[in-house]
């Protein structure tokens, strides 16, 4: 019998568990949809489309951040969220357009 050899990165697979995480819950999927669609939004920004508290989405941006997923840029009294990199908005639509299995 032949001996399966495979390599497995443990480090990757801890990173991308660790977004993937982060990532899971809807309002943080929706910050990712409208930045993608947007390249970048404001607290207030974000806040007027989402409908949440401010208290709320700053806890969700702050997360995403320290998680790397989102930045920012400070223009005047504005801060402006982005994301880091679009690779996680592509893996959403990828779940999106799954069919769902029953």
């Amino acid at each position: 019998m032949n001996s399966l050899k495979v390599s497995v990165d443990k480090k990757k697979l801890e990173k991308t568990a660790y977004v993937l995480k982060c990532v899971a819950h809807p309002v943080r999927i929706s910050i990712i949809d409208l930045l993608e669609q947007q390249d970048q939004l404001t607290v207030s920004q974000l806040q007027e489309v989402l409908g949440i508290e401010q208290s709320l989405l700053s806890h969700h941006l702050t997360n995403m951040r320290d998680k790397g997923i989102v930045e920012t840029r400070r223009e005047g009294k504005h801060v402006f969220y982005f994301l880091t990199d679009t690779t996680i908005s592509n893996i959403i639509d990828c779940i999106k357009g799954c069919k769902t299995v029953r």
